[in-house]
């Protein structure tokens, strides 16, 4: 018995050991990889002011090129990302192709230079999940090390993007399946994470925290806690709203039968022709109008319009549907902070930072399904005194969304209601939903008294009226 102890003890050891170097390794090596990426993005941006013009205006030529070098060199670039790398996890084990890591860094930053309304962390994702599956081929690891390493890669990506180390580790293991968290990944993807986000410091790069100073305690407020789940409701609804825009443009544009060339330049006259009627704030990556949002001071984001989180949302869809190259995580985090500001603005003028907030981190809930994640980004990013409120809204909005998601390879593992039947283990997208057969006998019932009593109220005010 003691040495069937000691030889457990001595494998567990090892492993750990083995897990520790190895994810510390690839965490570096990604760090370093998307600090460069960040580098030329902030360049990027820093070299519009040479462009004789407004910068969106090379929308149609930008998303025209961007097309052209993800189908002629790396055609698993397309899209925005985080969605391609969930689906090499599940059907690939994890092997990605390498032409991905230089050909979606050149067309994200191309896509985000001429203003295409993307994100920086699906890229970051993809690069670092290529350079993971790249090693491990180089090194010959078997596919379930493979996988675990990839893994690590997307945990890494998201902690160097968003200088959330912790977050970022929980949402690479949160996000690929629905309801399910990776337990044997959870240490190599902490541990690439830090490293990740270490390196990323260590190289330059300087994050944005927020100190937004809504409560210097933890008491009981029952009047905004009541708020905040209304706030819940509310963000789930609009990750409802932003799934289904992204979805149908997608659809939509798809089956325009024209050829991809002639849609991508299309879709780029029509944003330049948004941004000429609305403005430069919904393109790009949008970050400082979520910096004035996310103000204490209301005069940042006085001229804010309340409806401005749908038009971040026709912007990205559009952008991602002709075919432009970025993520989608960025968006949200606009829209969501947006879409809080609104209802905060609407139901407690006091804490519309907070509702921001809130809206920040719950939509990205709703949309990806990762609550644990968006939980504890809160945190990282606004504070401790955030946590509770955080987690409110945040598992709301997850709930209130419903099966679907923006990441249509996620794996649906559990179902949202006890009402609802739904069939587990398979693509999100192709997950069907009805209500079981003891719920739509309740709905028939109270149908069916509905229809009764109108019956009975019509009859009764039809014999009224004779005499």
């Amino acid at each position: 018995m003691i040495q069937k102890h000691i030889t457990e003890q001595t494998a567990i050891f090892f492993s750990v050991l083995k897990w520790v170097f190895l994810s510390s390794f690839i965490g570096v090596i990604i760090g370093a990889v998307v600090t460069f990426f960040l580098k030329i993005l902030q360049y990027s941006d820093q070299s519009r002011a040479l462009v004789p013009f407004h910068y969106y205006y090379l929308l149609p030529f930008a998303l025209l090129l961007t097309v052209w070098l993800v189908k002629t060199f790396a055609p698993t670039a397309e899209g925005h990302g985080t969605e391609k790398v969930i689906d090499a996890v599940h059907k690939e084990h994890g092997k990605i192709n390498l032409a991905v890591i230089p050909i979606k860094l050149l067309a994200t930053v191309i896509t985000i230079f001429s203003g295409g309304s993307a994100g920086k962390e699906g890229p970051a994702a993809q690069i670092g999940a290529g350079v993971a599956s790249g090693l491990s081929t180089l090194l010959k690891f078997s596919k379930h090390d493979r996988k675990k390493l990839v893994i690590c890669g997307i945990s890494a990506g998201f902690a160097s993007v968003f200088g959330t180390p912790i977050a970022g580790a929980i949402f690479g293991v949160e996000v690929l399946i629905i309801g399910v968290i990776m337990y044997d990944v959870l240490l190599p993807s902490f541990i690439a994470g830090f490293a990740a986000f270490t390196t990323a410091q260590l190289l330059g790069i300087d994050y944005t925290y927020f100190d937004l100073h809504f409560y210097q305690d933890v008491t009981l407020d029952l009047p905004l806690i009541a708020k905040v789940v209304l706030g819940g409701l509310f963000f789930g609804f609009i990750s409802d709203i932003l799934v289904t825009s992204l979805n149908r443009s997608h659809q939509f544009i798809k089956k325009i039968p024209i050829h991809p060339y002639y849609k991508a330049f299309g879709g780029g006259i029509i944003l330049v022709v948004l941004a000429l009627l609305f403005g430069e704030e919904y393109l790009g990556l949008s970050l400082n109008g979520i910096a004035d949002i996310l103000n204490p001071n209301p005069q940042y984001a006085q001229n804010l319009p309340w409806y401005a989180f749908l038009l971040k949302t026709l912007f990205t869809s559009l952008t991602l549907g002709v075919g432009g190259s970025g993520g989608i995580i960025t968006p949200i985090f606009y829209i969501g902070a947006s879409s809080g500001h609104a209802f905060g603005a609407f139901i407690d003028p006091q804490h519309v930072a907070l509702f921001g907030a809130l809206g920040f981190v719950s939509v990205l809930a709703g949309a990806t399904n990762t609550p644990i994640a968006a939980t504890i980004m809160a945190v990282e990013l606004f504070g401790l005194e955030m946590a509770h409120y955080a987690a409110l809204s945040a598992v709301i909005s997850f709930l209130i969304s419903g099966h679907r998601s923006v990441f249509p390879s996620q794996i649906l593992a559990m179902r949202k209601s006890e009402m609802l039947e739904v069939k587990v283990g398979e693509e999100i997208d192709k997950t069907e939903v009805n209500l079981e057969n003891k719920e739509i006998n309740k709905v028939n019932s109270i149908r069916d008294r509905l229809q009764e009593k109108r019956k009975s109220l019509y009859e009764k005010h039809h014999r009224s009226k004779e005499k």
